[in-house]
């Protein structure tokens, strides 16, 4: 699958901005299962200085300093992505195929191996997602039974979420707390894909925040509106000695050929597409414009 993705996000300020720093995650990441074709990102008022780096989780970044007064930012990126399905899919088989049960994976993670290095980290709390309370991690051990395969616990954790959790735009924001999400059973994306994270991490296995894109139909019969799409967000879980697996439970899927990573992390503020400091007064307004087109 070959996908275009066109993402703008722009700030309007009360009042003259006349210094800011801000970094900017638009590009999606190269990883086994998809290729980054062609990237652009298109910035006004133009920056004083900009720098390009990978984070330490692999994200391509981008340092932006603008010195120019302005009154408004924004930051286009324009990528095309191909995703290589049938290359997720061989993955995910392996993993269902070699996994094995939950309580052999905490024995595996307590012990030292080179390969599980890098997914520990993400056994820890972050900002957004800090430790769960004792009614989450009871909920999440509903799932994972002791000698229950790894990846048929999380694929039933996830089943559990689309079926308990309804999907309300409005009711939260990206720093509502885990434990409102978990008693009001609504949100969004986001707030399901942290709410597994805080509960997978609770139980002692490593998971990671996914952020990127899916693409979004029209209804039949409706043209496709620009801009009518929306950043995504899902969550993954490391299975011990063989990697990472990729859970969708705001769609009830195991992505493969229709999710684009953008970035991924400990939670949301390691992957917001875009975050700074102005030297300014008064108020700001946000606005983004998500784009998604399936070329081929």
């Amino acid at each position: 699958m070959m996908y275009e993705i066109y993402h703008k996000t722009a700030f309007k300020y009360e009042s003259l901005v006349t210094f800011s720093h801000n970094i900017a995650r638009l590009k999606p990441k190269d990883t086994p299962f998809q290729r980054v074709v062609d990237f652009t990102m298109e910035i006004t008022p133009k920056p004083y200085e900009l720098s390009e780096f990978d984070d330490v989780f692999g994200n391509h970044t981008t340092h932006l300093l603008i010195r120019e007064a302005h009154e408004s930012l924004s930051v286009i990126g324009r990528s095309r992505v191909e995703l290589d399905g049938d290359a997720m899919r061989l993955h995910v088989n392996t993993l269902r195929a070699q996994s094995t049960t939950y309580e052999a994976s905490l024995g595996l993670l307590q012990a030292f191996d080179l390969f599980d290095l890098t997914a520990k980290p993400f056994m820890f709390d972050s900002e957004l997602i800090p430790k769960a309370s004792r009614g989450i991690v009871e909920y999440a051990k509903r799932s994972f039974l002791p000698q229950r395969n790894l990846v048929d616990a999380a694929q039933e954790f996830m089943n559990r979420i689309f079926q308990d959790f309804a999907f309300v735009a409005g009711f939260s924001d990206i720093t509502t707390p885990i434990e409102e999400i978990f008693e009001a059973k609504k949100g969004v994306c986001q707030d399901f894909a942290q709410f597994a994270i805080a509960a997978l991490r609770s139980i002692g296995l490593p998971a990671k925040y996914m952020s990127g894109y899916i693409e979004t139909l029209p209804a039949p019969g409706k043209p496709k509106l620009f801009g009518a799409d929306a950043s995504h967000a899902w969550f993954a879980l490391y299975i011990p000695r063989l990697g990472w697996m990729e859970f969708d439970p705001t769609n009830n899927i195991i992505p493969e050929d229709q999710h684009i990573l953008l970035g991924s992390g400990r939670d949301y503020n390691d992957v917001a597409p875009l975050k700074g400091v102005v030297l300014s007064s008064g108020q700001s307004e946000l606005s983004i414009e998500v784009n998604v087109q399936k070329v081929f």
